[in-house]
C-alpha cells in the first residue's frame, strides 16, 4: 500500500494512544481486519482518526477521483404486503395514496431521463400481490427496446424472491435468468437492512432472511452480472450487528466478487413505527463510511448516499472513504416518505462542485462503476 512514511508515522502515534495500533498496522500491511478488530476500530471514540485511514486506503484504492452517474428513480409500486416498521413508503392495496404505474408511465419517465442525459433507471417498488409476472419481464423489455443505451438497476432481493415464490411460481434462478434475458443490467441492493434475525424480527417481521437475499445475489452473480450492497443502519442495531452484516457482504463478495459497491443508508424515522428513534447523527455517518472502508477491503468502491446524510456530510465523507457520490437520482420517494429533507434530486453541476469542494477529481461513471469520462479528465499516475 502506497503512503508516505512520515504519515503513517504519525498515524501509528495516535493509534497508540487510542489502543489500536495493531489494527492499523494490519491494515499498512494490507492485511484483514477480523470481526474482532473490526468492533474494536468501530468502537474508536476517534472518527476524524478513523477518516484519516479510511482516505488513505480509499486513495490507495482509486487515487483522487471520485465517481458519480446520471440516473433516474423509478417506483412502479407502493403496493405491498408486507408492514415493515422502518418504512413509510408501502401502502396496502386500494388504500389511498396507494399507486401502480402502467408501463407506458415507466418508459415515458425513461425517455425523459435520457433526454436529460441519464444512463441508468433504478426501479424498485412494493411486494405487490397482484401484478403479474409477465409486468417485470414486459417493463424491462419496454425500457431496453425504446432505450437501448440505458442501463437498467432494478429490483431488489427480496422482490425477487417475491417473484418467484409467490407470483411466478419458479425458482429464484429461473426468475433471475427471465429477467436478465429481458434486459435486466443490475440488481439493487435494498432490501439487506440488518443480517441479525432477532433484528430483522424487530424491524421487518416477515421480510425474508438474511440467507435468502445472500442467496439471491450470489445467483445473480454466478450468472456473471452486478449488483451493489446496502445496510440500513440507525435504528435498534448494535455495533455488533452492523459489523457482522458487513462480514457477511465480505464473506459473499470474496465468493463472488459480484457487488460493485457498498452502500450505507442511515435509517429516516420520522414517519414510520419507528418514529421515537432519534435519526443517526452526522458523525455516526462518516464513522460508517470509514469503517466500511476499511473493513470491506474487496469492495471497490463506498457510496456517500446524499439522499440519507445530505449533500454537506457527504461531502465529508468523501474524505472519509467514499469514493463515490451516487447520482442525480430525480424523483426519490422511499427516504423522502421517510422524513428525509434532502432535495429528490441533484443536478450535475452540484455533484461536481461538491466532489470538488472535498478536494477530489469528478469523473462521471455508468451502473457498474465503469468511468465514462475521457482518460484525460484523470489525473496522471505517480
Amino acid at each position: 500500500m502506497r503512503i508516505n512514511e512520515s504519515v503513517y508515522s504519525t498515524l501509528l502515534d495516535r493509534s497508540l494512544r487510542l489502543g489500536i495500533a495493531d489494527i492499523v498496522e494490519k491494515i499498512g500491511n494490507g492485511l484483514r481486519l477480523s470481526v474482532k478488530d473490526g468492533l474494536r476500530l468501530y468502537a474508536c471514540p476517534d472518527v476524524n482518526f478513523v477518516g484519516s485511514i479510511a482516505d488513505w486506503v480509499s486513495r490507495d484504492k482509486n487515487g483522487e477521483v471520485v465517481t458519480y452517474i446520471l440516473n433516474r428513480y423509478l417506483n412502479y409500486s407502493n403496493v405491498c404486503i408486507l408492514s415493515c416498521q422502518f418504512c413509510a413508503f408501502y401502502r396496502r392495496n386500494g388504500q389511498q395514496g396507494a399507486f401502480t404505474h402502467s408501463i407506458e408511465e415507466l418508459v415515458k419517465e425513461t425517455e425523459d431521463a435520457a433526454a436529460k442525459g441519464a444512463t441508468e433507471v433504478h426501479c424498485v417498488g412494493g411486494l405487490h400481490p397482484k401484478l403479474p409476472y409477465s409486468y417485470y419481464l414486459d417493463l424491462i423489455r419496454a425500457i431496453k427496446e425504446k432505450l437501448p443505451q440505458i442501463m437498467i438497476k432494478a429490483f431488489t432481493a427480496v422482490e425477487i424472491i417475491h417473484l418467484a415464490k409467490r407470483i411466478a411460481k419458479k425458482s429464484i434462478q429461473e426468475v433471475l435468468v427471465d429477467l436478465a434475458s429481458a434486459g435486466l443490467d443490475s440488481l439493487t441492493g435494498g432490501g439487506a437492512e440488518i443480517f441479525d434475525p432477532e433484528i430483522r424480527k424487530r424491524i421487518c417481521a416477515g421480510k425474508e432472511s438474511a440467507d435468502e437475499w445472500l442467496e439471491v445475489h450470489r445467483q445473480w452473480h454466478n450468472l456473471k452480472k452486478k449488483s451493489t450492497a446496502t445496510m440500513l443502519f440507525g435504528h435498534v442495531e448494535t455495533l455488533a450487528h452492523r459489523v457482522d452484516h458487513l462480514s457477511r457482504l465480505r464473506e459473499l463478495q470474496d465468493e463472488t466478487k459480484g457487488f460493485c459497491a457498498f452502500i450505507p443508508f442511515a435509517f429516516e424515522p420520522e414517519n414510520t413505527k419507528l418514529g421515537n428513534i432519534k435519526k443517526a447523527t452526522s458523525i455516526d455517518f462518516l464513522k460508517t463510511i470509514a469503517f466500511s472502508r476499511l473493513f470491506l477491503d474487496n469492495f471497490d468502491h463506498i457510496t456517500a448516499y446524499w439522499i440519507s446524510s445530505g449533500m454537506a456530510v457527504a461531502e465529508l465523507a468523501l474524505n472519509y472513504g467514499a469514493d463515490d457520490l451516487h447520482g442525480t437520482i430525480e424523483k426519490e420517494r422511499i427516504f423522502h416518505m421517510a422524513g428525509s429533507k434532502t432535495p429528490p434530486g441533484q443536478t450535475v453541476a452540484t455533484l461536481r462542485k461538491t466532489i470538488e469542494n472535498a478536494g477530489k477529481i469528478p469523473i462521471r461513471r455508468d451502473t457498474y462503476y465503469r468511468k465514462l469520462e475521457p482518460s484525460s479528465f484523470l489525473p496522471a499516475k505517480v
